[in-house]
């Protein structure tokens, strides 16, 4: 029997004077819209892959300041995704730092451009984190224990 595998990925809500931190991205010939996002990596915790996938997508530093949520998604085609999504504020811009393969650039977006864009966003997370975010929906970091 085969061990099944959800991918486990980290994601940013950084907001700035009502605008969103996004990245626009090619995706097999498609233009998607999506929050500073990706698959944890070995031997990171998932803060600290939260701070890689937002620098290489955006060029932003940021700091984490909240948890927003847990997020269990599955695709059409079966694959399960677990998105741990944190609330982070910019820090540091480094607008000469060469962006992720695929991504087109990172660009502050409004939730409703984002809502004007629905059928070009990556996922339906894109806008329900958004939405949570701005319900107020804020945990502690320290409600996440890494253990070596």
């Amino acid at each position: 029997m085969s061990q099944w595998h959800p991918h486990s990925t980290v994601a940013t809500v950084v907001e700035r004077d009502g605008l969103f931190l996004i990245v626009e991205e090619m995706i097999e010939g498609r233009i998607l819209y999506n929050q500073p996002a990706g698959h944890l990596e070995a031997n990171e915790t998932l803060q600290q892959g939260a701070l890689r996938e937002t620098l290489e997508e955006t060029a932003w530093d940021v700091r984490l300041t909240s948890l927003l949520g847990l997020y269990h998604y599955t695709t059409a085609d079966g694959t399960c995704y677990i998105r741990t999504c944190f609330v982070a504020e910019p820090v540091q811009h480094h607008p000469d730092k060469a962006l992720d393969t695929g991504v087109l650039r990172a660009l502050w977006m409004s939730r409703a451009e984002l809502e004007a864009r629905k059928d070009q966003l990556r996922s339906q997370i894109v806008l329900r984190v958004i939405d949570d975010y701005l319900a107020g929906n804020r945990h502690p970091l320290a409600l996440i224990t890494s253990l070596a």
